[in-house]
């Protein structure tokens, strides 16, 4: 079947060089590659056309070639007999005006001018490129900090909310920055914060969003200190010390368990740094936070003992669990093991990964009562339920019989 093209000028083929200019401008200035721009500018030119001349279906179409500079938008209409769907179709008279040589069943091609779209569909089509524009950009955005998940940036806080006390940071520079949010419940306590002020934030992840990609960012995350570490210390960044494990309390205390294959770096006064200088400018940029560090061993008792200081242990006793071990030390070591409020034993039971019971040296065993309740307990759960929900007869036995 022939295909036949009506010899008409058009509007967008006389301005090609200056459409193609502008796409590689927006390339220049956003990042944007040019097919995905001559993709959007296409789908939006369809839809304005499409918003006028309802059922043209897939006969309208968008030509472009660089290398000529021209741009051309075709409308394919068959040359039938009778016209149903003026919009797909000319009939063999009118199609002839143009092209004497036209036969039923031929294609014809014809140009359309822009210039002639309506208000309302030359709207839509600035809206489709626009919303291109921000997809892109977003996209973008998604992928420069997809990169930089689990890393630390430096954001300056552009806006403080007095409500929620929620702090915005802008990341990034130029057209790839983006705003990000550090929730009060990700903040370190006791931090305060000014507009200005530059501040370091651990990316624990990036999400798609209907409003664009958003960074979720923290100040309390374990990530952080290690990333802090590795910009302190040579021996971790280059893989000579291994951080195996963090527990942190931010903004109270953070245990960190270290390693070292190589036998002659001492892993922890790699991470102390000379004079302390190294923890100290850690324990600076985290507002004071304490941090102990300790040495990480294949051996579970050395470990936990290791874990607990800076209290002093006598042994380590693993208990029928594996997970689980009871842990002796001096009398006068045990609320320094307990630590304020139980945060030691918490951390280290955090960082090792063990449940850990801490005894005294003069009583080694727990009381008599806790063993008799352990015990007791699996009995209990196996009661019938018609048992267990029957009410406790109270104290003297039964109520006697009333008087007559």
């Amino acid at each position: 079947m022939a295909k036949k093209t009506t010899k008409k000028t058009n509007d967008l083929e006389n301005d090609g060089k200056e459409f193609f200019a502008a796409i590689h401008q927006i390339e220049q200035e956003k990042g944007i590659k040019p097919g995905y721009m001559m993709e959007k500018i296409t789908q939006a030119l369809i839809t304005a056309y499409k918003r006028d001349h309802e059922g043209v279906g897939d006969n309208i179409t968008v030509e472009a070639d660089e290398e000529k500079g021209t741009v051309r938008m075709i409308l394919r209409k068959d040359v039938v007999e009778t016209v149903d769907n003026p919009q797909t179709e000319i009939s063999l008279e009118e199609a002839r005006q143009s092209l004497p040589q036209a036969q039923l069943g031929d294609v014809v091609r014809m140009e359309i001018k822009t210039k002639n779209f309506g208000r309302i569909a030359a709207q839509a089509a600035r809206q489709v490129i626009i919303q291109g524009i921000r997809e892109a950009e977003q996209g973008l955005i998604y992928e420069e900090f997809t990169s930089k998940e689990h890393e630390i940036l430096t954001g300056i806080v552009n806006r403080i909310d007095p409500r929620t006390g929620s702090v915005g940071l802008r990341l990034g520079s130029g057209s790839e920055s983006t705003e990000a949010y550090l929730n009060t419940n990700e903040q370190i306590r006791g931090e305060t914060y000014r507009e200005g002020q530059r501040l370091k934030v651990y990316v624990v992840e990036v999400r798609r969003a209907t409003r664009g990609p958003q960074v979720v960012i923290s100040r309390t995350h374990p990530g952080l200190v290690r990333r802090l570490f590795e910009l302190e210390v040579p021996e971790i960044y280059d893989g000579t010390v291994e951080v195996k494990s963090i527990s942190r309390e931010a903004g109270s205390r953070t245990k960190l368990a270290v390693w070292s294959a190589d036998p002659n770096v001492d892993p922890i006064g790699a991470c102390v740094g000379p004079r302390g200088q190294r923890v100290n400018s850690i324990v600076e940029e985290l507002g004071g936070e304490k941090v102990d560090i300790v040495k990480w061993s294949e051996d579970p008792a050395e470990y936990i003992a290791a874990a607990l200081s800076p209290a002093d242990v006598v042994d380590v006793i693993p208990l029928e669990d594996s997970k689980s071990c009871r842990v002796i030390v001096p009398d006068d070591q045990l609320s320094l093991a307990i630590g304020k409020e139980g945060q030691n034993a918490r951390l280290a039971a955090k960082l090792t990964g063990f449940k850990i019971d801490i005894r005294p040296e003069s009583a080694p065993e727990p009381p008599e009562e806790e063993l008799l309740a352990e015990e007791e307990l699996p009995a209990e759960e196996e009661l019938p339920a018609d048992e267990a929900e029957a009410p406790a007869e109270p104290e003297g036995g039964a109520d006697p019989e009333p008087e007559v």
